[in-house]
C-alpha cells in the first residue's frame, strides 16, 4: 500500500527533524519525507494539518502476562492496547509462568508474537532460573534466541554475589542488565509510600530506603564489573541523585521512570485507591519534581510504563491485599504530552524519551524509534489538541487497573502504523490485523 500524509508536523528526534512536511510510505517503508518523488501515486492520502507525526513509541517495560496468566493480559490484548496508545515496539518482561528464562522460551514468545501481536515484540530474558535470584540462566543462549536484555523484573536479586556474577556474564555477551530495586526486608508488607498519607490511612508504608539501598548496591557492582546496568522504574529523588553521580563518575548506568510517578503522588491513594498501588510506590511531590529534573538533565534516559495488568478481583480488595501494578501502555503518550502542556518537559525531549532513547538503551534495531527514509513505517499520528478523559472501561487491555481513571489528558494517538500497516485508527479508514 502507498500512503501519503500531507502538511503534517513531523517530529523525529533521532534525525533532528521537526517541521511541517509531507511523508510518503511505499511497501511498508518510508519512501520520502519532504519532497515527494514525481509519479508517486498514493492509494490513500491523509491531511495531517494540525497534527503531529511521530516515530512509533518504544515501551521498554511491559508485562503482557503470556504464558500463564492470560486472564490478566495476552500478547494480543497487550499489543492492541499498545498501538491504541501509539506504541509500536515493546520489551516484554520475563516474569510469566513459566518464566522466559531459556532460549526455548524466548523463541516460543517470538513465534507466538508473529501470529498474535499487533506491534513489534522484543523479549527480555531472565537473569536467574525461575527468576528466583539463585542460579544464573544461560544468558548467551537466550541472547542467541532473540532476547534483547536480561532482568528478573518483578523480583529483586537479593544476593550481591549473584548480582555481581550476573553483571559479569552480561558484560561478556555485550548485554544490559535491567534491575527491579527492592530490599524486601525493608518493603515488607508495605503497600504504599511510608509517610504522612500512609499514617493517615493506617496502612504499612515502604520507606525510600527500600529502593535507594539497592540502587546504591547495584551502582557499586556496576562500577566494579564495568557492566551496563539499567535501573527500572526509578521513583525516588535519592535514586536520581545516585544515578547522576554515578554517570558523572563514568559508571555505565542508565535509568527510566514512568508516567504515573510524574503525574501522581502518594495522595492518589486517598480513599484506599488500589488502582494507584504499585511498586515502587507513588512517592512525594519532591520525588516527582526530582524525577522530572532527572529527565530534563539527562540523568534518566527513558520513560517506560511498567504496564502491569491485573484482573478485577486482584484489585477490588483491601489496599494491603491488592496486587501491585497498573496498566499504562495505552496512556503513556497522552500522560507525557500532558506534562509537556504543563511546561514540565520540552516536547522534542519528551518524544525522544519515548522513542529513540529507550530503543538505544536496549540495543534494539537501528530503525526502532526512528522515522527516516528507508526505515519501516512504524509511526503514530497525534492530535495534540484533543483533551480526553480516561475511562478504564474504554481501554483495550484485558485489565482496567489504571491510576488515571477520570483524569483529563492532553493529546491522543489517532492512527498507528507498524511496518506501514494500519493497526489503530479513530478515523474511518480501517486498521489491519495482527503483525
Amino acid at each position: 500500500m502507498r500512503l501519503l500524509i500531507q502538511a503534517v508536523r513531523l517530529i523525529d528526534p533521532a534525525t533532528g527533524w521537526d517541521g511541517v512536511t509531507d511523508l510518503a510510505v511505499e511497501d511498508g517503508v518510508v519512501l520520502a519525507r519532504g519532497e515527494i518523488p514525481a509519479g508517486f501515486t498514493p492509494d490513500l492520502t491523509l491531511d495531517g494539518s494540525g497534527k503531529w507525526l511521530l516515530p512509533g513509541l518504544v515501551d521498554i517495560h511491559v508485562h503482557f502476562r503470556e504464558p500463564g496468566q492470560e486472564y490478566k493480559e495476552t500478547l494480543a490484548s497487550g499489543t492492541r492496547s499498545a498501538v491504541a496508545g501509539g506504541v509500536t515496539s515493546v520489551v516484554t518482561m520475563p516474569n510469566t509462568d513459566p518464566a522466559i528464562d531459556t532460549r526455548a522460551m524466548v523463541e516460543w514468545l517470538l513465534e507466538r508474537a508473529k501470529f498474535t501481536a499487533h506491534c513489534r515484540v522484543f523479549p527480555a530474558g531472565g537473569i536467574t532460573r525461575g527468576l528466583k535470584g539463585e542460579e544464573l540462566t544461560e544468558m548467551a543462549d537466550e541472547l542467541a534466541g532473540g532476547a534483547v536484555c536480561f532482568t528478573d523484573d518483578g523480583y529483586p536479586i537479593a544476593s550481591s554475589r549473584v548480582m555481581r556474577r550476573a553483571l559479569e556474564y552480561a558484560k561478556g555477551v555485550g548485554a544490559t542488565v535491567v534491575v527491579h530495586e527492592e530490599d524486601c526486608g525493608l518493603s515488607g508488607k508495605g503497600c504504599m509510600n511510608e509517610g504522612w498519607m500512609s499514617t493517615r490511612l493506617g496502612v504499612p508504608g515502604i520507606p525510600h530506603a527500600a529502593e535507594d539501598a539497592m540502587i546504591a548496591r547495584d551502582i557499586e557492582l556496576a562500577r566494579l564489573t564495568g557492566a551496563r546496568l539499567h535501573i527500572a522504574h526509578v521513583a525516588t529523588a535519592g535514586g536520581v541523585t545516585m544515578i547522576r553521580r554515578a554517570k558523572a563518575d563514568g559508571v555505565k548506568v542508565s535509568g527510566e521512570t514512568c508516567p504515573h510517578y510524574l503525574l501522581l503522588t502518594d495522595e492518589a491513594l486517598a480513599g484506599y485507591n488500589t488502582d494507584a498501588k504499585m511498586y515502587p510506590p507513588l512517592r512525594t511531590a519532591a520525588d516527582r519534581d526530582a524525577l522530572l529534573e532527572g529527565l530534563r538533565d539527562g540523568t534518566l534516559e527513558a520513560i517506560a510504563t511498567d504496564h502491569a495488568p491485573h484482573e478485577l478481583d486482584a484489585k477490588r480488595t483491601t489496599l494491603e491485599d491488592a496486587a501491585r501494578g497498573v496498566v499504562g501502555v495505552e496512556t503513556m503518550l497522552s500522560a507525557v504530552l500532558t506534562l509537556v502542556d504543563q511546561g514540565a518537559l520540552d516536547l522534542n525531549q519528551a518524544i525522544d524519551l519515548m522513542t529513540h532513547q529507550p530503543a538505544r538503551l536496549m540495543n534494539l534495531p537501528a530503525h526502532v524509534g526512528r522515522l527516516d527514509v528507508g526505515d519501516p513505517a512504524d509511526m503514530v499520528l497525534v492530535d495534540p489538541a484533543e483533551d480526553w478523559m480516561v475511562d478504564r472501561a474504554q481501554l483495550h487491555s484485558k485489565s482496567q487497573n489504571t491510576p488515571f481513571h477520570g483524569m483529563t489528558l492532553k493529546g491522543r494517538a489517532v492512527a498507528t502504523w507498524v511496518g506501514g500497516k494500519l493497526k489503530h485508527s479513530v478515523e474511518p479508514f480501517e486498521a489491519e490485523g495482527a503483525a
